[in-house]
């Protein structure tokens, strides 16, 4: 008898400590849309913080501007972030694709680069023995020099 009830109690334990702790939202976004939007989302704050006067000269929000391309609002977005924040083990996987994904786009990225760097390479050895094109005749030159005393004393001054 006081097998059956230590059974029971470790069965009603372990039943109990399943419980969900947060829901599941009405409007729940798949686990392959939420790793893409977070793909395009890291991609924008990765150029946000490489170059923030690339972001500055879009009108629109660019985070608008991926939830809208992906047809999800930011409530149900934020919902859907909670929701598979609260499993470890399912948030943990979706950030690995994450980052599965940035190291093949950073791996072809890099190739591409280099690929670049030896094309300006060859050509800066081949135009090396070339003398340097004449000046055109209607390029605009500076029409008065900047004196840098007086911009030292205007910063002093301030």
């Amino acid at each position: 008898m006081k097998n059956f009830v230590f059974i029971i109690l470790v069965l009603s334990l372990s039943i109990s400590c399943k419980k969900e702790l947060v829901k599941e939202p009405k409007g729940l976004i798949e686990k392959g849309k939420m790793i893409d939007i977070m793909y395009d989302l890291s991609l924008l704050e990765a150029m946000k913080y490489q170059n923030p006067l690339s972001l500055d000269s879009v009108d629109a929000d660019p985070k608008k501007y991926v939830l809208k391309k992906y047809k999800v609002d930011s409530l149900q977005f934020a919902q859907s972030n909670m929701y598979y924040a609260a499993d470890f083990n399912t948030y943990k996987e979706m950030f690995d694709e994450l980052g599965k994904r940035i190291a093949v786009k950073q791996r072809a990225t890099d190739s591409i680069v280099k690929l670049e760097e030896k094309k300006a390479a060859k050509a800066a050895k081949k135009n090396k023995g070339k003398s340097e094109p004449a000046p055109k005749l209607n390029e605009a030159k500076p029409s008065k020099s900047v004196n840098i005393d007086s911009i030292r004393r205007t910063l002093q001054i301030r």
